[in-house]
């Protein structure tokens, strides 16, 4: 049985790889509740899942506001509470979220409708300046296992790191970070940028929008119904941020 290393606060296991000794991420559910109700169970990387729940419910638009969120007493019950008076959970909707799904749980395509407005003005920002951003995602326990995704906060101006959090699940690292700027009041993002260790899929650019950032860059390539939806939303959608180059896919006019 692997061993939690209480240094990562959970988030590595020590195992046993060709007679030696190894780290690996780990991966365990989380089950999301909303007023005692559950609403939701996501695969992911223990660690700040207070945020993950919260920027999850957010991102969903089951709430739009912080809610209360709460522990149960024995932490290893792996659940999270938040508490919204007056919200209800989805009527005949349930989630379950791997650590590769963003949008796993809906039935219709009517569902991954994004319901936010339309994202106008924010920063603009040098393309080196944009390109640079991976570079300053700081992914410490990544650097240990190799199996972790990371998104990072950063303000416009200079493109300073405000906040990272990993993850197995990129979506669940995106929620973390927009849950975090939900509990601390920061949301609308609209002079903040996002950036994400991997590919760019429809999930990211979705929960980006909901929370009003203007950028999303990512070290990966974006998919087709991420450009299209970045466009609509009006994000600057930016791809393959590496050695010093960076492509823009949606909405240059932000990129001086």
């Amino acid at each position: 049985m692997a061993q939690l290393d209480s240094v990562a606060a959970g988030m590595l296991a020590r195992v046993e790889r060709d007679g030696g000794p190894d780290e690996v991420a780990v991966e365990l559910p989380l089950e999301i509740r909303l007023n005692g109700s559950p609403v939701a169970v996501t695969m992911r990387t223990p660690g700040d899942d207070l945020e993950l729940a919260a920027g999850f419910l957010y991102g969903e638009a089951v709430v739009d506001e912080a809610p209360t969120m709460t522990l149960p007493d024995d932490l290893a019950a792996n659940t999270v509470d938040a508490r919204a008076p007056g919200v209800a959970p989805p009527p005949g909707r349930r989630f379950y979220t791997t650590s590769s799904c963003g949008i796993c749980g809906r039935g219709a395509l009517e569902e991954v409708a994004v319901d936010c407005p339309r994202i106008e003005g924010g920063p603009r920002i040098a393309r080196g300046e944009l390109a640079a951003l991976p570079d300053r995602l700081r992914q410490p326990v990544f650097e240990r296992t190799g199996g972790l995704h990371a998104t990072g906060l950063f303000g416009a101006a200079g493109g300073e790191p405000l906040l990272v959090r990993e993850d197995v699940g990129r979506h669940n690292a995106m929620d973390k970070v927009i849950g975090h700027a939900l509990l601390e009041g920061l949301l609308p993002l609209s002079n903040h940028l996002l950036c994400v260790s991997g590919r760019l899929g429809f999930e990211l650019v979705q929960k980006a929008a909901r929370a009003g950032a203007p950028i999303l860059v990512g070290v990966g390539a974006p998919t087709s119904l991420a450009v299209e939806l970045a466009d609509d939303r009006g994000v600057t959608l930016a791809g393959f941020a590496r050695g010093g180059s960076v492509n823009v896919y949606a909405h240059p006019e932000r990129v001086a």
